[in-house]
């Protein structure tokens, strides 16, 4: 009989669970499913996560051999079904929210129609959303609680995989699908991908940033934040290991702030499976009538780094560049998109979604809706970060600023985080205009802080029918 081990976001051999018990099989295909429907074809998103499946794919057939197959995941499964008659056992990693909990509930309909046993597994969070619980009906919806009772849960230790190549079937099964995935990931960069890579950032993290990472993780310019989340969306190392790793370390306030961001991690997939909607609305009913700008030539200028606030800027310029963001300025440039703009933080979470190489939709959606006071256990709508403050507080020398912002490189401290107040005189002698080398300040804070406050609370009054 024929199992088969069906990849999707867990593109690793160690610590695999569904891999470890699929590798106990006698007859067993490899299987990654490309499905264009999910395709956001030429963004940074999609193009990291391939160049992962390229690696992924290169380093196993090696010594073995992973198949690949394009198309809608059911008909995918049907046309495997043809070919092997013999096919009895599936094996997979579960998706618990979005368009895979959807895939998933599908592909077990069909699995049981066929009479193909199902083994599914949890293995992307420490802790599935059913796993820590107000009660058993139940979900949390505040973090701190939750908190409290993740961290007393038992955490599960990480499982060598032995990966045995003599009964891993080697032929391509469907050739025709081999040269289009080929094509498409021929150009892609592939550095930095992969377990190794994974592990070494890991070990790089622990040994150089973990003892101070309560600290230092917030300041943009010394860059010591883990990077381990884009290893983590396409599951080349597993969030055991990680954990593992940590338990190993001096217990530090670092270490304690880490963890504390990896149940953030596990929390927002909870609050994902319990409100399985709200990527497309807003969790908290009475913030759903706000009254949005949406001006387009403005959120083109925020897409641009082109907004006359230096640190906004160079974050939206660094996302460009690099597909990555710092963690403090995600959410600065979230709170200036939705409270300062007004624009709708959909459009955030969707630019965010094509952009971002460590995309991962529970925390990216659950990022966008407690910026914008949306969401669950979000930041109250009243509380709106000031960008200049933010940037003065966070980047004071304006290092950051001056490395993704090259025009203002050479602007003197005083003015790099508001170029606006320079005179003309002062902009002379830095061979610098202010509208021409970089543009003025696209709102008044100010003023439109007043005017945000004012748009939530007619909202929640409306919902209330106080309005």
């Amino acid at each position: 009989m024929t199992s088969v081990m069906w990849f999707r976001r867990d593109l690793r051999i160690s610590d695999n669970k569904a891999l470890y018990h699929a590798c106990k099989e006698d007859d067993l295909i490899l299987l990654f499913q490309v499905n264009p429907a999910q395709f956001i074809t030429g963004s940074p998103s999609h193009q990291a996560f391939f160049a992962s499946v390229a690696h992924f794919k290169q380093e196993i057939d090696q010594t073995a051999h992973l198949q690949i197959m394009f198309g809608e995941p059911m008909e995918c499964l049907k046309q495997l079904q043809d070919k092997l008659p013999t096919w009895d056992k599936v094996f997979f990693n579960r998706d618990e929210t979005g368009y895979g909990a959807s895939r998933d509930e599908a592909a077990e309909a069909f699995f049981d129609k066929q009479g193909i046993v199902v083994h599914a597994f949890h293995d992307a969070y420490l802790h599935s959303a059913e796993e820590v619980k107000k009660s058993p009906t139940e979900y949390y919806k505040i973090f701190t609680p939750y908190f409290k009772k993740w961290r007393e849960e038992i955490k599960e230790m990480p499982l060598k995989v032995t990966l045995k190549p003599e009964n891993i079937r080697k032929e391509s099964l469907f050739p025709k699908y081999e040269e289009p995935f080929a094509e498409m990931v021929r150009d892609l960069p592939v550095s930095d991908v992969g377990e190794q890579a994974a592990n070494t950032r890991l070990v790089s993290f622990i040994k150089e940033d973990l003892a101070d990472y309560d600290k230092a993780r917030d300041f943009p310019d010394l860059d010591k934040t883990s990077h381990l989340s884009r290893y983590l969306r396409t599951g080349e190392i597993s969030i055991r290991t990680i954990w593992q790793a940590l338990q190993q370390t001096e217990a530090t306030e670092g270490r304690a702030t880490f963890e504390k961001e990896l149940c953030w991690r596990d929390f927002y997939n909870m609050i994902y499976v319990s409100f399985p909607n709200q990527k497309n609305e807003p969790i908290q009913e009475n913030y759903r009538l706000i009254e949005w700008d949406n001006n387009r030539d403005f959120f083109k200028k925020w897409q641009d780094g082109q907004t006359g606030f230096p640190l906004v800027d160079a974050a939206m310029r660094q996302l460009k560049e690099t597909g990555w963001m710092h963690n403090r300025l995600r959410m600065i440039t979230a709170s200036f998109l939705t409270k300062d703009l007004l624009i709708d933080w959909r459009f955030g979470e969707k630019y965010f979604q094509q952009m971002l190489i460590d995309y991962d939709p529970a925390s990216n959606i659950g990022g966008w809706q407690w910026a914008a006071s949306t969401g669950t256990d979000a930041v109250p709508y009243f509380r709106i970060f000031n960008p200049t403050t933010q940037s003065e507080k966070f980047d004071s020398a304006g290092q950051f600023i001056r490395t993704y912002v090259k025009e203002l490189a050479d602007l003197p401290d005083k003015f790099i985080h508001q170029p606006e107040k320079m005179s003309e005189t002062e902009q002379k002698e830095c061979g610098f205009i202010l509208g021409k080398d970089y543009p003025f300040p696209i709102v008044d804070h100010k003023e439109r802080r007043k005017l945000a406050i004012a748009r939530y609370e007619f909202s929640k009054e409306h919902y209330r029918g106080n309005i």
